[in-house]
């Protein structure tokens, strides 16, 4: 991907597309046929009633908005394209067991031809874990496990792995993903000490949140060096930085200002644009314009 690469943060449903959430599939058909490099999706198993606790500032929509399971959609969404990378933004890792992950990930990547991009993070809602089961407690050390052990079986048939929380021994996982060793795996987060060891080995990219640019800029420093300390590229390093928009002296979003933010990010070190789709569109009606000016503007 050379430059700066778009990529798509499709959320904010119920305002895109009403009670018709299927039509999700043909918003990626027309982000393949613009040019889109990427299309990305978000991940909640459930909404619990404490969002005030959503550690980003604002929680972005109302508790009752519905949310596509990313996989599952983005499956859907690869049979209908051809060229642009299908990811998540984050996939909630530590609340889905690393057998089903790696296979449900290995099929995704098969079906789309090797095309998946595996943006993962820890979550925040303890409600959601305690649904699903799972202790929120210790979450980070199992994601790291999970990733560790989804690792395996994408490389080793049979394969063994053991940890505090995954082990097993001699099993195969088959098919194997298309890309070798697995999806790229994107790390979402600040750059605390342990994200950047799991970036250091593991990660093919990065998702910082809500940084300025000075934390920005020092956060990718230090990615770097940790890339480099691991004996690995800094070059290869993928950062997703958000293209936050616009707006003009009526409130409304002026997308020619916005889009001319797009080359200010290349500056500051960003492989990808985050563009999330609903902070720029009212409707799924005005998606295909916008997409392709997204598509033509100078980055």
């Amino acid at each position: 991907m050379a430059g700066l690469g778009v990529s798509l943060l499709v959320a904010g449903l119920p305002r895109l597309f009403g009670d018709d959430l299927a039509a999700i599939v043909e918003l990626g058909r027309a982000a393949d046929a613009a040019g889109i490099d990427q299309l990305v999706l978000p991940d909640h198993l459930a909404i619990g009633p404490r969002t005030d606790r959503y550690p980003y500032g604002r929680w972005p929509g109302p508790d009752d908005a519905p949310w596509l399971e990313p996989l599952t959609t983005l499956a859907a969404i690869a049979g209908v394209t051809r060229r642009i990378r299908l990811g998540t933004g984050v996939l909630i890792a530590p609340l889905r067991p690393a057998l089903l992950l790696a296979k449900t990930a290995a099929t995704l990547d098969v079906l789309s031809r090797g095309r998946l991009d595996l943006g993962v993070g820890t979550g925040w809602q303890r409600e959601e874990f305690a649904a699903a089961g799972v202790p929120f407690r210790g979450r980070t050390a199992r994601m790291d496990d999970v990733l560790r052990a989804c690792r395996a079986l994408w490389r080793d048939a049979p394969a063994s792995f053991r940890s505090e929380t995954v082990s097993f021994e001699a099993i195969r996982c088959l098919p194997r993903p298309v890309q070798r060793g697995g999806p790229p795996l994107w790390i979402g987060g600040a750059a605390t000490p342990g994200n950047l060891a799991r970036l250091a080995e593991f990660g093919a990219g990065w998702m910082p949140i809500g940084l300025d640019d000075d934390a920005f800029r020092d956060g990718l420093a230090r990615a770097r060096e940790a890339f480099a300390a691991a004996g690995r590229d800094p070059a290869t390093l993928g950062v997703r930085a958000t293209l936050a928009p616009v707006r003009g002296a009526d409130g409304r979003v002026d997308v020619g200002a916005s889009l001319a933010g797009l080359p200010r990010l290349r500056e500051l070190g960003a492989t990808l644009a985050s563009v999330a789709l609903p902070a720029f569109v009212a409707s799924a009606a005005e998606a295909p314009d916008f997409l392709e000016r997204l598509a033509r503007a100078e980055r």
